[in-house]
């Protein structure tokens, strides 16, 4: 994702920062182990000790230099980790703890971009801290069943709210784990209120703590985006267009909120085809069935959608009113 000198320094000094206090964190450690465990320094500092004077044999070209080294390095070792067992601890404490294993805060993997990286273009670029703010509220481990009635039988379905919550979040929870396997998207639909937002937001945050780029747009900016880029050829609309289909995850909440034209009709299509065929997964929440959503998106975009999504529909009482009530 391209960014701008002071978007990429931006980034660049929270990946220093992050290097520093992990550096920091481990040398606290080491300084509690050696104020705790007597005899600890003194190996460190022989380890030191002994790996110089063998590299010193080595350049006045003493050839059995390096399997001495290997001895003596080991002897100490094994030492160390005798003395670390009797304290209850073991070298494995004395390593960082990353942020992002893959990249070891790097931000680079094998000199690309690590996904925690382009996760923090992604949340600079489109501002998204109001997202993560929202994802510490709404997540799995904040949803509750609670809302949905065992009584209340869909008719249609023959499955009470609650069933069909609870398959709805199966739905998800596979949708989540099989990401980096199997191409899904998913489409939320039903009543106002009645948890397809936070199930997308769960959903997002998953994949954000698993490593995914994720874009979350309403439905109304994601067609203010898209006509920036078309008709003024804003420079930032024109490269968020670009990683609205490159992006793991695009989550369009609200689908028919927006002011729907012809407009929004084809750009819908063409976002939804496009990711269709870069294998690009989306999740789309709104309150429009599928008559409603060919009535005013096309029938094309209804074939797109019925034959590429898991169709999740969600019914029940108006959750938001049940939370202020109770």
């Amino acid at each position: 994702m391209p960014l701008s000198n002071a978007q990429y320094d931006e980034i660049a000094r929270e990946y220093d920062a992050r290097q520093l206090s992990n550096l920091r964190a481990v040398e606290m450690r080491i300084r509690d182990a050696y104020e705790q465990i007597p005899g600890l320094r003194e190996i460190d500092d022989a380890i030191a000790s002994c790996s110089v004077a063998r590299a010193r044999e080595l350049l006045d070209g003493n050839a059995d230099a390096l399997l001495n080294l290997r001895r003596q390095l080991e002897a100490y070792r094994r030492k160390k980790e005798s003395l670390l067992s009797e304290h209850g601890l073991s070298t494995d404490d004395f390593k960082p703890v990353y942020t992002c294993s893959d990249c070891k805060d790097t931000g680079y993997v094998s000199g690309k971009r690590c996904h925690c990286f382009r996760q923090a273009a992604i949340n600079l670029v489109y501002t998204q801290s109001n997202l993560k703010e929202i994802l510490k509220k709404e997540n799995f481990d904040t949803f509750s069943f609670a809302y949905y009635s065992d009584t209340e039988i869909n008719p249609a379905t023959g499955r009470s709210s609650l069933a069909t919550a609870k398959d709805a979040v199966a739905k998800c929870r596979h949708f989540i784990d099989t990401f980096d396997t199997a191409f899904l998207n998913l489409y939320l639909y039903g009543d106002t209120g009645t948890g397809k937002t936070f199930l997308s937001n769960c959903t997002a945050k998953e994949l954000m703590d698993r490593g995914h780029s994720v874009i979350y747009f309403t439905a109304f900016q994601l067609f203010d985006i898209l006509s920036r880029g078309v008709f003024r050829r804003d420079a930032d609309a024109v490269e968020t267009h670009r990683n609205i289909f490159d992006c793991d995850l695009l989550i369009i909440d609200d689908l028919g909120t927006e002011l729907a034209n012809s407009f929004t009709a084809s750009q819908l299509f063409l976002c939804i085809n496009e990711r269709i065929l870069r294998r690009k997964s989306t999740v789309i929440s709104t309150n429009l069935g599928m008559n409603q959503l060919a009535d005013i998106y096309s029938e094309r975009v209804l074939s797109r959608i019925s034959s590429s999504y898991t169709l999740i529909k969600l019914f029940g009482a108006d959750i938001r009113i049940l939370k202020r009530n109770r």
